[in-house]
């Protein structure tokens, strides 16, 4: 909304919805989040009542990060817990401002989400393998940069390895390639040289001349992707060869899907993986940890997203935990506690 009201994001569409979520169909709005009507609403709550608010975003001041916003917001209540990781990546009022006038404290799934990533990257039982697919390497280069610090294997899938791939001067016809980054490409795969991590990336693909469903399929050497046509799937023995990697793993980081997931038969890549890193972590073998609105719905469809050990459901903010940034509203709580 930008800081002005917009009939269309007013936050009163969920309230039927949450109120069924928490047994409690009848929970109060206001519409306002500050302000005279806001103190009104919350004075008249019984114990253990909830009410929702209106959208923070129709005051500039939340994104902003401002200062008077942050107090008016903090006026409202007694304590802060901020339950929600997936905007921790924000420096805005009710993420960082908030906390600087009102006890502040994780809530139980923020916690669970912070306990997971630190196992996951922070202090993890060795070796870690990261899989990083997409299709883009340019969204996702502070995180490669960083992982080949952190892990003994990155995995790159996607349309983000054939940029790789064509950098290495290998073929890859028709298929989405930046090849603006190949010095970058290059650089990376330098760096983990240097820090002892290995780069996999496919040994064979499924290509195609067109992605649709139901089109004309071959698996081929990477090595010999025809002109004419496209990579969008990972083959057998790549999927092979990475299922033997990660069997000497003990921990997985995954952050996007091996191919175009959303099309078959350009699924069964990811879904072979996921499957494998969904039975090692059954099995007690490795901590798994995905995030990622694409992995989440990868993970779904292949029936395995409540078998790893922990999917995060946030976007921007896995990533930039991946890239190693530090998160203004963990910061803000870790401040918080110290006091």
């Amino acid at each position: 909304p930008k800081g002005a009201f917009r009939a269309e994001l007013s936050l009163r569409r969920v309230r039927e919805v949450l109120g069924t979520a928490l047994g409690r169909p009848a929970i109060p709005f206001c519409d306002d989040c500050i302000g005279p009507a806001a103190h009104e609403a919350v004075a008249e709550l019984e114990p253990g009542e909830i009410i929702l608010m209106e959208n923070l975003r129709f005051h500039a001041g939340e994104e902003d990060n401002d200062e008077d916003f942050a107090k008016s917001l903090a006026a409202l209540g007694d304590v802060y817990v901020n339950e929600a990781f997936s905007c921790s990546h924000r420096a805005h009022a009710s993420i960082e401002g908030i906390t600087h006038f009102l006890p502040s404290a994780a809530g139980r799934g923020m916690e669970a989400e912070l306990v997971a990533l630190h196992k996951a990257l922070d202090a993890p039982e060795r070796p870690v393998a990261a899989i990083v697919g997409g299709s883009k390497v340019s969204t996702k280069l502070g995180a490669l940069t960083n992982l080949v610090t952190k892990v003994q294997y990155l995995v790159i899938g996607g349309g983000m390895a054939n940029t790789f791939l064509a950098a290495r001067g290998i073929g890859i016809g028709k298929s989405l390639c930046e090849t603006e980054l190949a010095d970058t490409a290059r650089a990376v795969e330098a760096a983990a040289a240097r820090a002892g991590c290995k780069i996999v990336l496919p040994d064979d693909a499924v290509v195609a001349k067109a992605l649709a469903a139901g089109v004309a399929t071959s698996t081929v050497a990477i090595s010999a992707v025809p002109a004419d046509a496209m990579i969008l799937d990972v083959g057998p023995d790549s999927i092979s060869r990475l299922n033997e990697i990660l069997s000497h793993c003990r921990t997985v980081v995954w952050n996007g899907p091996m191919g175009a997931f959303e099309t078959p038969p350009f699924d069964q890549g990811t879904f072979a993986v996921a499957r494998e890193v969904a039975k090692l972590t059954r099995e007690g073998n490795v901590l798994s940890v995905a995030g990622g609105g694409d992995t989440m719905a990868a993970l779904a469809q292949a029936g395995v997203d409540t078998d790893f050990s922990y999917v995060s459901a946030a976007g921007g903010a896995f990533l930039e935990w991946l890239e190693g940034k530090e998160l203004p509203g963990v910061v803000a709580l870790e401040r918080a506690a110290a006091r």
